[in-house]
């Protein structure tokens, strides 16, 4: 699957060595772009040839400015931005506990800074850094992936307040970078074949799901679309934009939307 121009671009994917950031990365290192991928494990996760990886901990913002400064030094500018790091997954059994889809009053405090150091702050911290590259080159794209745990309650409230802080993060990002033509959009993926839902593939319906490399193409085809800036700001459904631009899954199959009903 080609996509005009990504050949020449410079594309970054945070927490690119798993999940749905592997996926991303794995498609358009396909496309001939330069992929830069990172994560705490980069320098020793099994990645392909067409990736250069780039260890980082992304709540460390002396670790996260020398991954743009690398960048601008090899190529003085960055094109896409995919804002795949996330934290608060972790731990999900804790003291014994499966936490996950407990009450806010029963959550352990920690999950509430995972989410927000390793998430909300590392997609702002990473998005004003691209900023600076973006801007002066009156071009980019910015995705931060979010869900849909940011418009109705899904698994805990901690899940919700960080989903919904990366959506106004995209809204108001998006009205400062206008004017500069630099899009930023949310993304929300449906239910994607990760390393961790595959684990648990005999106890889930995975008849509507979707690879994590269905992403890449999506937010490839975004990248691409010289009408971008009209869609900046907004919440996209990964599934409803593959519609639109008429992509399968490396399957085949088209994976039918979610909705606020549906999810």
């Amino acid at each position: 699957m080609s996509n005009p121009g990504l050949e020449r671009s410079v594309v970054l994917v945070t927490g690119g060595t798993r999940g749905v950031g592997r996926g991303v990365a794995d498609h358009f290192a396909t496309t001939g772009a330069t992929v830069y991928v990172t994560g705490r494990t980069a320098g020793e996760a099994p990645l392909s040839s067409g990736f250069i990886p780039i260890a980082c901990d992304h709540t460390d913002d002396a670790e996260s400015a020398a991954v743009f400064e690398r960048i601008a030094a090899d190529h003085g500018r960055l094109d896409v931005l995919v804002n795949s790091v996330w934290g608060g997954y972790e731990r999900m059994v804790d003291a014994g506990q499966f936490t996950w889809g407990l009450p806010f009053w029963q959550q352990p405090f920690w999950r509430w800074d995972a989410m927000f150091a390793a998430g909300v702050r590392a997609n702002f911290v990473s998005s004003a850094l691209a900023a600076r590259a973006m801007v002066p080159q009156r071009s980019g794209l910015i995705v931060n992936i979010s869900f849909w745990a940011a418009q109705k309650h899904i698994a805990n409230a901690l899940y919700g307040v960080s989903k919904a802080a990366t959506d106004k993060l995209t809204a108001d990002t998006a009205h400062e970078l206008r004017e500069h033509d630099v899009a930023v959009v949310s993304l929300y993926p449906g239910m994607v074949r990760t390393e961790k839902v595959m684990e648990a593939a005999a106890y889930l319906d995975l008849s509507n799901s979707e690879s994590p490399q269905f992403i890449g193409r999506v937010i490839a085809a975004l990248a691409s679309d010289t009408e971008i800036m009209r869609r900046s700001g907004e919440v996209l459904v990964a599934a409803a934009e593959a519609a639109r631009y008429n992509l399968t899954d490396i399957d085949g199959k088209r994976p039918t939307p979610l909705t606020l009903t549906t999810v």
